[in-house]
């Protein structure tokens, strides 16, 4: 059985993703920015992985450890629960 394909409609066309790192003024990645760093934490609080934010590896590497940094100090919740 062959898979169905189905057309891009505007209804279920792909969204097309921003890539927060990739913006003119974010230059550098601080654990104070909480902000910033929320949108690459899901709602469980886990780190969300290159293949969902566009990253690059070092750029996901100063991510993530800017991420366990506000863990640490507290400004990051571990988990969401």
């Amino acid at each position: 059985m062959s898979p169905v394909r189905r057309r891009a409609t505007p209804g279920n066309a792909p969204v097309k993703r921003t890539k927060p790192m990739l913006s003119p003024q974010v230059d550098h990645v601080d654990y104070q920015d909480v902000a910033l760093l929320r949108t690459f934490v899901s709602d469980r609080g886990r780190i969300r992985s290159r293949r969902i934010t566009g990253l690059t590896p070092r750029q996901q590497r100063l991510v993530t450890r800017a991420v366990k940094n506000a863990r640490e100090m507290a400004l990051l919740p571990y988990t969401s629960h």
